[in-house]
C-alpha cells in the first residue's frame, strides 16, 4: 500500500514538473518571437532584486518585498498581508505550470512592482530565475 501511494505521488509530481517546463518553454518561445534575446538566470535575479519607487505611496518596491529573497519560502503581500505560497518549483510543483496564470501574475506584479508592464526580455529572465530555484 505504501509503495503504491508513493508511486502515485511521484507520478503526480513528475506530471506537474513536466507541465511547468512546458508552460515556461512556451512562454520563453513567445518572448523570443517578440524580440527578446537569450534569457539569463542572473539577469532575472537582477530584475527580482531591482527596487522601484512607487509614485503614489513613496515606498520602494521589489519582487522580494512580497515573495521574499528566498523563493522557496512563503511570502506575504506587503499591502494586504495575504500569504503567498513559495514560487520555487522545487518546493511548489504547481508553480509555473499554467501559461494563463503565469501571464496574469507577471502582468499584475510587474505593474504593481515596477509601475509598468515588464518587457518580454524581463519576463523571460524572471521566469528563468524562478525556474532555477
Amino acid at each position: 500500500m505504501y509503495k503504491r501511494n508513493l508511486f502515485i505521488l511521484l507520478l503526480l509530481f513528475s506530471s506537474l514538473s513536466a507541465q511547468a517546463t512546458e508552460a515556461v518553454d512556451q512562454l520563453l518561445n513567445e518572448y523570443r518571437q517578440a524580440g527578446a534575446s537569450a534569457f539569463s538566470v542572473e539577469a532575472g535575479k537582477k530584475v527580482w532584486e531591482q527596487s522601484t519607487l512607487d509614485a503614489q505611496s513613496g515606498k520602494e518596491r521589489q519582487c522580494a518585498n512580497c515573495h521574499t529573497a528566498d523563493l522557496r519560502a512563503e511570502g506575504k503581500h506587503m499591502e494586504t498581508g495575504k500569504l503567498i505560497k513559495p514560487l520555487a518549483p522545487s518546493v511548489n510543483s504547481a508553480r509555473l505550470s499554467n501559461v494563463k496564470d503565469i501571464q496574469k501574475w507577471l502582468l499584475r506584479n510587474c505593474k504593481w512592482t515596477m509601475g509598468r508592464e515588464c518587457t518580454p526580455q524581463e519576463k523571460g529572465d524572471v521566469l528563468s530565475y524562478i525556474q532555477a530555484q
